[in-house]
């Protein structure tokens, strides 16, 4: 019998990881408050932006009064997707033509996830590709439920955000930061765990893709 293992497509969290425009602010902090040389456990504690790493953005991120975590469902974020792969397109923005040929796998209702050439890079790239404002509109018409891509931004370089407010102002929930150099495009089901926290506006979470 043929067993789909789940893949895993989760940055790792650790202290020189690859963070958003190299800030230091968003490179974790993982403090040993206990070993075994001093105590008889071990412990230690983590500091670290909520955008940092594998990551889902909340309305309120980039919407004045958007909805936080509080409204937050993990229906959003789970289910049947569809990874596209753009690594070959020498744009660095994804437009509306680009994912247009995609029409038949952009089902609404579904999470479209986005492979670009963000995820052959092991440094951050200022110029990294990201999802056009036109872009987003055409998965906001297709009827998405979220969108997925491998850089740590889903957009720059466009006055008022509007790729963000497109989407996040319909309930079209982001995920940034996925790790998807060894995936191949076609169909899996996405997993993709938040950690549980109360009134914020980014989530890090687990994600994984198993091939349908």
């Amino acid at each position: 019998m043929k067993i789909n293992k789940w893949l895993d497509v989760t940055m790792t969290i650790e202290p020189n990881m690859m963070v958003y425009k190299n800030l230091e602010a968003k490179k974790p902090t993982i403090i040993t408050r206990a070993n075994y040389e001093t105590h008889e456990h071990y412990e230690s504690s983590i500091s670290m932006d909520m955008h940092t790493g594998t990551h889902i953005d909340m309305p309120l991120h980039m919407i004045k009064d958007g909805e936080t975590s509080d409204t937050f469902s993990l229906d959003y974020v789970n289910g049947k997707c569809f990874v596209i792969d753009l690594t070959q397109i020498e744009e660095n923005h994804i437009e509306k033509a680009h994912l247009e040929p995609y029409e038949a796998q952009i089902n609404a209702g579904e999470i479209v996830i986005l492979k670009t050439k963000n995820c052959l890079k092991d440094e951050f790239d200022f110029d990294f590709v990201f999802l056009a404002e036109s872009g987003a509109q055409y998965l906001l018409e297709q009827g998405v439920k979220s969108v997925g891509i491998d850089a740590l931004g889903i957009e720059r370089s466009q006055p008022e955000h509007p790729t963000h407010k497109i989407l996040l102002g319909n309930h079209i929930y982001i995920i940034e930061g996925l790790a998807l150099k060894a995936i191949e495009e076609g169909p899996y089901k996405l997993l993709c765990l938040p950690i549980k926290i109360a009134n914020v506006e980014g989530l890090p979470a687990r994600a994984l893709l198993k091939p349908l």
